[in-house]
């Protein structure tokens, strides 16, 4: 039932702007981008210290832990890089910086790799960071009991020793030119060596643990002792998970909450229209997918795969779903942005008469499918199902929708139902992207695609130092992917978060919303 009465609803029966009133509201109000300059420039002179952080975030569950080896979500992303410290920062340009590595250098061949541990950090319980919580952290992600998500893409380290109290030596199986990036995915963060207590984390992030309800809230205060001196400048951050997009606008209006992530596309051109607010928008890796089970019937079969890759409209999803914050996919996952992007594939365009004839080519006349969807999957799934559902018929494609319930959506739907909707943040590399979900080994391989040429080139790819050699290669993965897979990928969304004007600090990132996961500890608040 909708709220007439709620913040939001009065916001957009104000907002009734014709074209040259929304551009002139959008100049005056900024839209930031990750290839510009941010408009919130005045706010970044004088950085204040003191105040609760409150922020409204969706990618929460009941189900969460703050065990590394298990986040799959926003909300634990967000709250690990509160509480505990990364090994190697992704940047606003979208390059590898030191953080508890302060330091690295490849051997010849870049099989060897030596990382110094940064000096002078402690840990929340007093314990200086040594190599010895380096060595153990990583290793949660690997070995036979690993459950960790990236324990496939840790797989080629074939050594990992200790050189003295503040370096460490890693080893690969060949070389990977792109090893501080892997290294700088969110669940290598670093915790004391032997720690197990998941429900109380002690780390060495700008904020200690406080309070923890998995899915609803948490509540973390600031450490006093940070290592970082220009990061972590509230006292404190809430944080509150509300997985409602409606809900959690209203909670920003409000202000019950300073910010919130993943603004609903539909809904962003009015919140630009109010003087208290800010949209934060980042061009990134952050894709939307539809997502067919390559291991069962009928979409073991490709012809199907691209008998429903050209029978969805992209561009009118794109500019209907997403109201054009964003870019048309083609069916694989690296942007733009990415300096391995294979610029010379044709664009997959809309074609129900090649839908016909790729059935047709499967034996069959018509397809039926079910589609489960649910806008857990990304902000206006839905809309996007019931489109592609309207454009698939006119090539053969009877689409079915089924409604999932978003709490579950992630346990019980993604990676288990033939046909699906998900979306992924994107990684900083190729490489990384490929591996974590289309190698054929990744434990996140959620289209259960499986190409031995794929496989060989990936791992090819990854030992080259020589970057014209690595674009080919990475060129053809791209062409495989969008041809063989069982991914079809028609959109790549903007990051949209959504910000109090009393909320300093606050930039674009290329990776994921609030800032790389990273903004409780760099932003502060003005009054």
């Amino acid at each position: 039932m909708k709220d007439n009465n709620s913040p939001l609803t009065k916001l957009m029966q104000d907002a009734q702007l014709s074209r040259r009133g929304f551009i002139t509201s959008a100049s005056a109000v900024g839209i930031t981008s990750a290839l510009g300059f941010s408009p919130f420039s005045a706010f970044a002179a004088e950085p204040k210290k003191g105040g609760v952080l409150k922020l409204g975030m969706s990618g929460g569950n009941t189900s969460d832990t703050l065990d590394p080896t298990l986040f799959s979500d926003w909300v634990p992303l967000n709250q690990a890089y509160m509480l505990m410290n990364g090994l190697v920062e992704i940047d606003e340009n979208n390059k590898a910086t030191p953080e508890l590595f302060s330091a690295w250098e490849a051997k010849p061949g870049a099989a060897e790799w030596v990382f110094t541990v940064r000096d002078g950090v402690t840990f929340h319980n007093g314990k200086k960071l040594d190599a010895e919580d380096i060595l153990y952290s990583i290793n949660l992600h690997r070995g036979d009991k690993s459950k960790s998500a990236i324990k496939t893409q840790l797989a080629p380290i074939t050594g990992l020793t200790k050189q003295g109290d503040n370096q460490i030596l890693i080893t690969l199986d060949s070389g990977n030119a792109d090893l501080p990036y892997l290294l700088a995915d969110y669940h290598l963060v670093v915790v004391p060596n032997g720690f197990t207590d998941w429900s109380h984390p002690i780390g060495t992030g700008g904020f200690i643990f406080d309070q923890y309800e998995p899915g609803v809230r948490s509540l973390f205060k600031r450490n006093p002792n940070y290592w970082k001196p220009d990061r972590a400048f509230v006292d404190a951050v809430e944080v509150l998970v509300i997985n409602d997009p409606t809900a959690r606008t209203n909670a920003l209006i409000s202000g019950q909450v300073h910010a919130i992530n993943r603004v609903d596309f539909k809904t962003v051109d009015f919140l630009k229209r109010s003087p208290a607010l800010n949209i934060v928008r980042s061009s990134g890796g952050q894709h939307f997918t539809f997502l067919m089970d390559c291991s069962v019937a009928p979409y073991n079969n490709n012809d199907v795969r691209m008998a429903i890759k050209h029978g969805i409209d992209r561009q009118k999803i794109l500019d209907t779903v997403l109201r054009g914050y964003g870019s048309l996919g083609n069916d694989h996952p690296i942007p733009k942005t990415d300096r391995f992007f294979n610029h010379s594939l044709e664009q997959r365009a809309y074609d129900p008469d090649k839908s016909k004839f790729y059935l047709k080519k499967a034996g069959l006349t018509d397809l039926k499918i079910e589609l489960s969807s649910s806008d857990a999957a990304f902000a206006g799934a839905l809309d996007a199902a019931a489109l592609f559902q309207g454009q698939a018929q006119k090539g053969g494609i009877q689409v079915n929708i089924k409604r999932q319930p978003a709490d579950s959506y992630w346990d019980d739907v993604w990676m288990k139902a033939p046909f699906s909707m998900g979306y992924w943040g994107g990684r900083p590399t190729a490489d990384q992207m490929f591996s974590t979900a289309y190698q054929s080994t990744a434990k996140w391989n959620d289209t259960h695609w499986k190409d031995e040429k794929f496989d060989a080139l990936l791992l090819q790819a990854r030992s080259l130092l020589d970057e014209g050699k690595r674009a080919e290669i990475y060129g053809e993965l791209q062409s495989i992917v969008r041809d063989n897979g069982g991914a079809m990928i028609p959109l790549f969304g903007d990051y949209l978060d959504a910000a109090s004007k009393k909320v300093g600090g606050i930039k674009p990132h290329p990776m994921f919303n609030f800032m790389g996961g990273r903004l409780a500890e760099r932003v502060w608040l003005e009054a």
